[in-house]
């Protein structure tokens, strides 16, 4: 940038080995995203360290930001009052038969929380608590409980409301609602490849099933279950027909799991919602903090102009759409096993917006790769969030559950392929509910 002491290539150089430097002394990635900046920000005459703290609040400026919270407590709430355990009875009278039954229930209760929590940590904390000692109990390995609860919990910032949706709508300016139609059938897709891996492994392993349940049993289990299943009815199909936004969306399912668990369940008391609150503030403190650094990181670079910098040796490559998205993919990919998902978009993903635009890939269909990429690396190591979560709760090595994470990931690698070479798959709900969004 005209007039500043340090050139593009030398404030990358800086910015990037500090961090990793950070990372490898096992920094949190909030803090070392901040204190990355600061000694540019000493060296750079028209800075201050001050830039830090401003340019790090600027971005909690944000009104779509404060769905984040609201997200977390929903989940919380129908953890606490009693409307995760009929989401789970429910599934089990739908796939508890299937080979592998209380893993095909893991996978299946994923998909139902995915709707309503947005978060994946969230979700891998609460599956872990339920799925893993049970399945020890029933015979199941160790590393396949811890693989199929961590993987399965991606599924939640891929299928609507997502956090990663809203933020990079927030960051990209991507309609959200358009976002959350997109995010549907590549989420059942992968919730297909999961529930076909966990049959391969319960016939190889000889995992034990459920009886079938009847019909009956079935539409018992539904009725006292609908209330619960239309919480994401109501967040997703208010923002898509435009009755709220997405943070007074993720308001009113706040309110709307509230009323479920105090005054049709009644199973919540006073020190249950005390947990709700106090898990989503922890949850929701380290997510927003992460945004706020990320922006300040992402700040710096826009500065001293890194991102084109890398853009102009990219663009040389003369790549096609599909070149490009399977480019873009390896980026996130490889990224998401060092960073969390939420810098990771406001850093690479600004970075990379102007090369899928050049390639004419819809910013829709570019969010969702990035997402689908990004969620994938919340189970790959060394950063591997979700994974490390469930090896926590079962009390057992990482490197113990590699194998068969990697081996349910190839499947899934299957599903973001399509994404990347066949955009209707994305692009089909958009723009037959609400074409607008894609305009």
């Amino acid at each position: 940038m005209s007039g500043a002491v340090l050139s593009p290539g030398v404030a990358s150089l800086i910015l990037f080995c500090v961090f990793f430097a950070l990372m490898a002394v096992r920094v949190p990635v909030a803090f070392a995203l901040g204190l990355a900046c600061l000694p540019i920000l000493l060296i750079e005459p028209r800075l201050s360290a001050m830039t830090l703290m401003s340019e790090t609040f600027n971005a909690y400026n944000s009104f779509i930001l404060l769905a984040v919270p609201f997200f977390l407590l929903t989940a919380n709430l129908m953890n606490v009052g009693g409307i995760t355990e009929r989401l789970l009875r429910l599934s089990r009278t739908m796939v508890g038969h299937f080979p592998g039954g209380l893993a095909q229930i893991n996978v299946v209760l994923s998909l139902f929380f995915a709707g309503i929590s947005g978060s994946s940590t969230a979700d891998a904390a609460s599956q872990s608590k339920i799925f893993i000692e049970a399945q020890r109990r029933e015979g199941y390995d160790d590393s396949f409980s811890v693989a199929i609860t961590a993987v399965s919990s991606v599924l939640a910032v891929i299928i609507p409301p997502s956090i990663l949706m809203i933020v990079w709508g927030g960051v990209l300016s991507v309609s959200i609602g358009a976002l959350f139609l997109a995010g549907i059938i590549p989420g059942l897709l992968l919730v297909a490849v999961q529930m076909a891996t966990v049959h391969a492994y319960a016939k190889a392993r000889k995992y034990p099933t459920y009886p079938r349940a009847t019909f009956m049993e079935f539409l018992r289990s539904a009725a006292v279950s609908i209330p619960a299943l239309m919480t994401p009815v109501i967040i997703i199909g208010g923002k898509i027909f435009g009755w709220f936004t997405a943070t007074e969306s993720a308001a009113i399912a706040v309110l709307y799991a509230g009323a479920l668990s105090i005054f049709v369940y009644r199973e919540i008391d006073f020190k249950g919602v005390l947990g709700a609150f106090a898990d989503t503030g922890r949850f929701a403190s380290v997510t927003l903090f992460c945004v706020g650094t990320a922006s300040a990181f992402g700040w710096l670079m826009a500065y001293y102009k890194i991102p084109e910098a890398l853009l102009s040796g990219v663009a040389a490559w003369g790549m096609g759409w599909i070149q490009t998205g399977l480019f873009i993919a390896f980026v996130f990919l490889v990224v998401g096993c060092f960073l969390d998902a939420i810098p990771a978009i406001i850093i690479v993903g600004t970075i990379l917006q102007p090369i899928a635009a050049a390639a004419h890939i819809d910013p829709v269909h570019f969010a969702m790769i990035g997402i689908v990429s990004l969620a994938f690396g919340l189970v790959t190591p060394p950063y591997g969030l979700c994974l490390m979560i469930c090896c926590k709760i079962a009390e057992m090595r990482l490197a113990d559950a590699l194998k068969d994470v990697m081996l349910m990931l190839l499947p899934m690698i299957g599903v973001l392929v399509l994404v990347i070479i066949w955009p209707q798959l994305v692009l089909f709900l958009p723009s037959m509910v609400s074409p607008e969004f894609l305009k």
